[in-house]
């Protein structure tokens, strides 16, 4: 694989809020984490944009998107999230687990710290 290299604009995440607790389903299977949308906007976070998602079934859907900063077992780390509508599960996706360092065991069914890797 070659290298690519790309400039990218960063900016810090605005003063934190009240905390909530949710109980979310790892999905590996899922690129962004989904949440319910009243609880985000309850804490805060508005929606940035809204993207097309396809579904297992290959439909598509188009949800609202913002960023969130997620916290488990003392590890804490920005994510893009899904502002969920009724009927919508509530989701912990692949980047956000990859932001926090963290990996499903399938076998054990839990979350784990995952080896982190920098070649």
């Amino acid at each position: 694989m070659g290298l690519v290299r790309a400039r990218v604009a960063l900016e810090k995440i605005s003063p934190p809020s009240d905390r909530r607790d949710i109980e979310l389903l790892a999905d590996t299977g899922a690129l962004y984490s989904l949440v319910p949308a009243t609880a985000l906007r309850e804490l805060g976070v508005e929606p940035r944009e809204r993207l097309t998602f396809e579904l297992a079934d290959g439909r598509t859907i188009e949800r609202a998107v913002g960023e969130a900063r997620f916290y488990y077992d003392g590890r804490s780390a920005v994510s893009p999230v899904i502002f969920g509508e009724e009927g919508d599960g509530a989701l912990l996706g692949v980047v956000t687990l990859e932001a926090l360092g963290l990996e499903v065991d399938p076998v054990r069914r839990q979350i784990r710290p995952t080896r982190m890797i920098l070649y």
